[in-house]
């Protein structure tokens, strides 16, 4: 069964810092067509950061398209720093956000966020033998960070409790319970 759709015309309706939306008139396999809106994204990076003693590091933070504060690992977009160098990304982020640099980064895996209206790519990875660093990036101007580590019980009870419902945080945090 043939489920591609063929755009007939896009219209980019907005260009900001962080996103751009366009619609897009489609024709349908059926040959009816269809409207759809797209948010356009960068793409970004995600960081499961370990300490020595195997603890996760998570940023509360206030979000306002929730309206409410969350819980989540380390996180960014790609930007024009990074060159399209996820690598690059994952460490300009752990120096802006938790004032590490990791001795091992490994890439877990990647996923489109929310499929359904954006494409949005995030690469998601593992930061182990963290050591402080010697010169600070600055955050992201608003970015209010409040930093805290937790256990493996206590990140799956966070779970447990929708104190931490965070997509790629709980698909982190679910990647961590399974390694032995």
């Amino acid at each position: 069964m043939d489920l591609e759709e063929h755009v007939e015309s896009t219209e980019e309706l907005y260009d900001g810092v962080i996103v751009k939306l366009e619609r897009q008139r489609v024709r349908l396999p059926n040959g009816d067509t269809a409207t759809r809106e797209i948010v356009r994204h960068a793409g970004a990076v995600g960081i499961l950061a370990l300490t020595a003693d195997n603890k996760m590091i998570l940023e509360r933070q206030w979000r306002a398209p929730i309206a409410a504060t969350t819980l989540e690992i380390p996180a960014g977009k790609l930007d024009s720093r990074d060159a399209d160098n996820v690598e690059h990304a994952v460490m300009r982020e752990l120096n802006e956000e938790i004032r590490y640099q990791p001795g091992n980064l490994k890439r877990i895996t990647g996923f489109y966020s929310s499929v359904g209206f954006s494409d949005e790519y995030m690469t998601l990875f593992l930061a182990t033998d963290l050591k402080p660093v010697t010169t600070e990036l600055p955050r992201d101007q608003g970015e209010n960070l409040e930093l805290l580590t937790v256990t493996k019980d206590q990140a799956q009870a966070m779970i447990d409790s929708g104190e931490i419902n965070d997509a790629k945080t709980i698909t982190a945090i679910y990647y961590w319970l399974l390694q032995k």
